[in-house]
């Protein structure tokens, strides 16, 4: 599989309503091979991978996704990076997601998958979204940030041990929400950022200027449209960080107040190459919701074609 301009597109199960709390919970979600199907009839190029085994297993899913002409991403995982013994604790999800990259590797010849790095954030953070930018004193202590970037080099040193090179993700709810905490991330360590046009404008940035001031450490982007005055609503309500997939903060690409067009023109142009991975999380809770779902991800894929990409 090539490019001529070098930009793979992808969707994410997320997009579809299927993540971690949805997954083998709600019956409504569609299982593995219904959304590897939409998302290869959606024209998407790859797919991030979900919760590990929910698209498939092994050459399983290498297979699959070969079948379908679509290679894999990359896959989020969250780790408490301040906190040496949860961040051991979380070493064996990570070592499962690079298996199953190891395992689909002969099926495609697409981009590698992106480890894509995330904090946890706190139950105060996930409480208050916003709040990197809003209240920085609720961020880490300088003392939290030495164990952070520790804790932050075991986890690259064991994704590029595995043959990987990762990308940091912002969070809303997390202690990398804010600009200021994500360049101090790349301050402290040598990761490259995905850059995540939805999170960072939650988190008070602006994901056009971020880009031109850091275009050499971006290495992956999750394209995110959002709709602020959603936001706006989540914070004055005092509702925590899940509000937002609830209340849908996130509509189809350039449906809401994210210069769409504008940013995928800068990234054009700068010859990035990698993956551009479509993401519009929701939390359906009907039936009816999952199937819009399935429409609108064939939408921003022709949304995006007619950007260029």
């Amino acid at each position: 599989m090539s490019k001529e301009n070098g930009i793979y597109v992808a969707n994410a199960p997320v997009s579809y309503g299927a993540f971690e709390v949805t997954v083998g919970i709600d019956p409504n979600v569609p299982d593995g091979l219904e959304l590897l199907d939409a998302v290869a009839a959606g024209g998407y190029d790859g797919i991030d991978l979900g919760p590990v085994g929910y698209l498939g297993t092994g050459a399983e899913l290498g297979r699959r996704l070969a079948e379908r002409g679509l290679g894999l991403a990359g896959a989020y995982i969250e780790f408490t990076f301040h906190d040496p013994d949860r961040v051991t604790s979380s070493m064996p999800e990570l070592d499962a997601m690079l298996d199953t990259f190891d395992a689909v590797a002969p099926f495609t010849d697409s981009p590698a998958p992106r480890p894509t790095i995330a904090d946890a954030g706190s139950d105060a953070r996930h409480s208050a979204p916003g709040s990197g930018a809003r209240n920085p004193d609720s961020g880490l202590t300088n003392e939290q940030w030495d164990k952070f970037t520790i804790g932050m080099n075991r986890v690259l040193e064991r994704c590029r041990e595995r043959g990987y090179e990762p990308t940091l993700h912002c969070e809303t709810g997390s202690f990398i929400e804010s600009t200021a905490e994500i360049e101090k991330v790349l301050e402290l360590t040598d990761i490259d950022v995905c850059l995540e046009t939805g999170h960072q404008l939650l988190g008070g940035g602006d994901p056009l200027d971020f880009f031109r001031k850091w275009t050499t450490r971006v290495n992956h982007v999750h394209l995110k449209d959002v709709t602020t005055s959603v936001f706006d609503d989540i914070v004055r309500m005092s509702q925590p960080s899940s509000a937002i997939w609830a209340n849908e903060a996130f509509p189809r690409l350039g449906e809401g107040d994210f210069d769409v067009a504008g940013f995928v023109g800068m990234l054009i142009a700068s010859d990035f190459h990698g993956w551009l991975v479509v993401e519009q999380d929701i939390f359906p809770t009907t039936v009816e919701r999952f199937a819009q779902a399935i429409d609108d991800q064939r939408i921003n894929r022709e949304y995006l074609r007619a950007l260029g990409v």
